[in-house]
């Protein structure tokens, strides 16, 4: 299948200072040399390995044409977390505009799609659902992958521990011809595993949901409060990760270099995304009557209490308001030379006592 017509030549400069390839993903926390991952040259969906990106880069512009001017293949370079200086030498050789390799570098973008010529740059947030502190409480962290696809070349900026690419890219590679229709097969592929995490992380907050709404509403008493908060801070999170991309996946299924196979694969994505917002958005309206359940539980608990201590109150105070009248030593008192003052007295206190807590006990506040 013929691609889109390939770029003026231009001069190739040497990229990254023609460092080692890089097997796999970095190990976290391991210095690096270089923030590129992997990159190959791709001819008719068959990759075709270089030992630097130079090569093929060289590779796809200079030597591997059909006989209408087609370019037959495209270049993928994949970065992690690349420096201000490495994404400019690669912006130098494949044109990329200095907003969009800003927007790359310091991260922290909305999910967007912006065109610049006939570069198109897409911004999407990637979330993982991980543990975190010493009550190992699991939250959503997020990150971002920046693609940058242009008629003969994608480049993916991830930022973040989420979101790996090997694995799409092995999958594509086994799959020639899918990635024989160019850019946006990669394009396609990487937004997939996007929202492939996205469903991942919602069915795990799901969990965590139905596992706080069991407790709210088991017999025994736990204080979830916390928990709660929390989650709705978590599914708050993770709406601002997944509402966004839905603008920019439907603009790209109108996007003229984008194969007609392929925008129906977008579609697709982009439906399963739509599913996973209306969950998403589902959690956030069934955290608040959770949350209002519990706390009219630790009212109605607070009361139960409340009037115990109250019933309790009022048993005592009986045989303090007897014993203190007869307290105060006045010596004319008609009870005080019997001898049967005392016994009576006590009796009274025990009956009086007796008869408010049978009926504080029929009344269910004791």
């Amino acid at each position: 299948m013929a691609m889109t017509r390939v770029r003026p030549a231009r001069a190739t400069k040497s990229l990254f200072k023609a460092r080692g390839r890089t097997h796999g993903a970095q190990v976290q926390g391991r210095a690096r040399d270089s923030a590129v991952i992997d990159w190959a040259a791709y001819i008719d969906g068959h990759r075709a390995s270089t030992a630097t990106v130079e090569d093929a880069v060289r590779l796809i512009r200079d030597g591997r044409l059909t006989p209408d001017g087609d370019s037959a293949g495209f270049v993928w370079v994949g970065l992690h977390e690349p420096s201000a200086t490495e994404l400019t030498e690669l912006a130098e050789v494949f044109g990329l505009h200095p907003l969009a390799v800003e927007d790359a570098i310091h991260a922290h973008q909305r999910p967007k799609l912006e065109r610049y010529d006939d570069v198109h740059f897409v911004v999407m947030k990637t979330v993982g659902y991980v543990s975190t502190g010493p009550d190992e409480a699991e939250v959503v962290e997020t990150g971002e992958i920046m693609i940058f696809c242009g008629p003969d070349f994608v480049v993916t900026v991830r930022h973040g521990t989420h979101g790996e690419l090997g694995p799409v890219r092995r999958q594509l590679e086994k799959d020639p011809a899918r990635l024989a229709m160019g850019p946006a097969a990669v394009l396609h592929a990487v937004a997939d595993r996007v929202v492939d995490g996205y469903v991942c992380v919602a069915d795990a907050v799901q969990e965590d949901i139905d596992e706080v709404e069991e407790a709210v509403f088991s017999p025994e008493r736990t204080d979830e409060a916390r928990r709660i908060y929390r989650l709705k801070r978590e599914v708050i999170q993770l709406k601002r990760a997944v509402g966004p991309l839905a603008g920019p996946l439907r603009n790209l299924s109108g996007r003229r270099f984008v194969p007609a196979e392929i925008k129906e694969y977008l579609r697709d994505v982009e439906d399963h995304l739509t599913r996973v917002r209306e969950q998403v958005e589902a959690y956030d309206e069934l955290l608040n009557p959770i949350l209002q359940a519990h706390m009219t539980q630790v009212t109605v608990t607070d009361n139960k209490d409340m009037r115990k201590i109250s019933a309790w109150g009022a048993i005592f105070m009986v045989p303090t308001a007897i014993t203190g009248v007869y307290g105060m030593n006045f010596d004319f008192m008609p009870e005080t030379h019997w001898h049967f003052g005392y016994p009576m007295i006590v009796g009274a206190i025990a009956f009086i006592c007796l008869t408010l807590y049978r009926g504080f006990r029929r009344n269910g506040w004791l």
